[in-house]
């Protein structure tokens, strides 16, 4: 399959799920598409976003429709960004480098994973400064530090702490994949890659992904492993974060009004709403039923940002109804980029901003700043359990 036909075939993000599965090892998909326990969450995440009906507005003029969006005031083109992934190289290699210039193109952030396997210099260079930099506290929290001095000094203007992994949740398939870092080649992951020479061929050729932001670490100090706990951090761990950070602070991974208002109150310049797209708890609620009680406790205007199931342009419309400020999309980028490289990801994030004008346009809107609960046509949905 040619890259210009395979892009030809993606119309849909699903498009871009089934073109990924057959061109990628299936432990590199799984790894992608995989969550935890049951993995049901992941499922019931887009599920719940499905429930949310918007009300069609008719005889209204929507032929100018802006998708601008201010966030921690920063003005970006379009209301979401590119969530942060660790070993994204492994969708194909010189992934990272395909979204860090897709961010600089389209005026949005991308958020550099602490596992990225391109430095964070190199991505904030390859992005335009369009770079967020994430971080998890593990037990060296020493590592941590050197990395947010790295982004100071790189030009980094935003970190994101990630705390919802306080222990790394169990996936089935990666166990029963035998996936783990450092990669373990048995005959079942030779066969594997042996029948995908494609992905194979190109990743021998560009290296094996490696957690580079380690391998650059000039103290010596940081060692990638990624079933480490990272039960450590608590409330001490946010105020010693926020003390060495002068830049904005986005916490991620909330889903508790309790929590949300003590992070406020802690001094984050922001929230993310999220359960890690059902990659932690599975048993949690669906992200998008949180979000209007996290918004309602912490007032209209603190930065909420939202992911978790977002699958369509339609879907970051409705989270901008039920009160997150701006989006991030996760495991479509990397289907797209599995499906097509950067023509793949091209593709997906030109149809997310067709769909996304489209919805705007017709709830009858004219400026993605309008969006309220107001569009939202069953307002009852937020009772349903799940």
């Amino acid at each position: 399959m040619d890259n210009i036909k395979a892009s030809n075939k993606i119309f849909s993000i699903e498009d871009a799920k089934k073109l990924s599965k057959k061109r990628l090892p299936k432990l590199v998909y799984d790894f992608i598409d995989g969550a935890s326990g049951d993995e049901k969450l992941s499922e019931i995440n887009s599920f719940a976003l499905d429930q949310i009906r918007l009300e069609p507005r008719v005889l209204r003029n929507v032929e100018e429709r802006k998708l601008k969006k201010n966030i921690l005031g920063f003005n970006y083109d379009y209301p979401f960004g590119f969530a942060p992934m660790g070993m994204t190289n492994l969708s194909w290699p010189g992934a990272d480098s395909m979204l860090a210039k897709e961010s600089a193109r389209n005026n949005i952030p991308t958020c550099v994973s602490m596992a990225s396997t391109t430095t964070l210099e190199k991505m904030y260079e390859l992005s335009e400064g369009h770079s967020w930099l994430q971080l998890y506290i593990f037990q060296d929290e020493a590592f941590v530090m050197e990395l947010l001095d790295r982004a100071e000094k790189t030009g980094y203007e935003v970190a994101i702490l990630t705390v919802d992994v306080p222990v790394l949740s169990r996936r089935t398939r990666d166990d029963k994949n035998g996936f783990s870092y450092p990669f373990k080649i048995g005959p079942k992951q030779f066969f594997d890659f042996a029948t995908h020479p494609v992905w194979s061929i190109s990743t021998l050729l560009n290296g094996i992904p490696k957690p580079m932001n380690y391998e650059t670490s000039k103290s010596g100090k940081g060692i990638f492993k990624r079933k480490e706990s990272r039960g450590k951090t608590d409330w001490e761990t946010l105020k010693r974060v926020r003390n060495k950070w002068k830049g904005k602070l986005i916490v991620k991974g909330v889903m508790s009004s309790d929590d949300a208002v003590k992070i406020k109150e802690m001094g984050a310049d922001a929230i993310q709403v999220s359960n890690h797209g059902g990659r932690q708890l599975d048993s949690a609620s669906a992200a998008i039923n949180i979000l209007p009680f996290i918004r309602e406790a912490v007032g209209n205007n603190f930065p909420i940002i939202f992911d978790s199931g977002i699958r369509s342009g339609s879907d970051i419309v409705r989270s901008l109804a039920l009160g997150a400020d701006f989006s991030m999309i996760g495991r479509p980028v990397m289907y797209a980029m599995g499906a097509d490289g950067a023509s793949g990801l091209r593709r997906i994030v030109d149809i997310i901003k067709e769909e996304t004008s489209t919805t705007l346009g017709l709830v009858g809107l004219n400026d993605i700043n309008e969006v309220s609960s107001d569009i939202i046509e069953q307002k009852l949905f937020m009772n349903t359990t799940y």
